[in-house]
């Protein structure tokens, strides 16, 4: 937009933990607007994390969103016919946009039966900092720093 800013739409939180990002997070997860469907498969994945460790399911989740989200990207800039991969920080609400997006992501390419499944093997690995998401945190975080060289032509 030319003039202003888009207004922020004010996200309501979900019923069980009372959460705006566990909210967030089932829009993402969410598929041809099946809101139901995927509350219940994020509060079953949740159950699951908590029965298989012993400790808070929604904690886990935050913990391994934390490990998850990254703090650098690297973005294409054309300078003088040569495209070059410059590091530039991240706004906050991308970076958790991408955090979440990245688990998903992840989560569906699993081997285990049922979603529910799938995203609580995701976030027990995610916060114990392992896992395809946190894999690919760590390969970003190694490509802004090896193009640590270009960040002089930021934008």
């Amino acid at each position: 937009m030319r003039k202003s800013k888009p207004k922020k739409r004010i996200l309501l939180p979900d019923p069980r933990f009372n959460d705006t990002l566990v909210t967030r997070f089932v829009n993402n997860m969410m598929l041809r607007g099946k809101k139901n469907l995927a509350y219940e498969i994020f509060y079953e994945a949740i159950d699951i994390v908590a029965e298989k460790t012993k400790e808070d399911g929604l904690e886990l989740f935050k913990k391994g969103l934390v490990n998850v989200t990254p703090a650098v990207e690297v973005r294409s800039r054309r300078i003088g016919g040569a495209t070059f991969q410059i590091p530039s920080e991240i706004r906050p609400d991308r970076k958790l946009s991408v955090g979440i997006k990245n688990m998903i992501a992840f989560a569906r390419k699993r081997n285990e039966k049922g979603m529910a499944a799938r995203l609580a093997g995701e976030i027990m690995a995610a916060s114990k900092e392992e896992g395809g998401a946190y894999k690919r945190k760590e390969d970003t975080h190694r490509m802004a720093d090896a193009n640590k060289a270009f960040s002089h032509f930021r934008f």
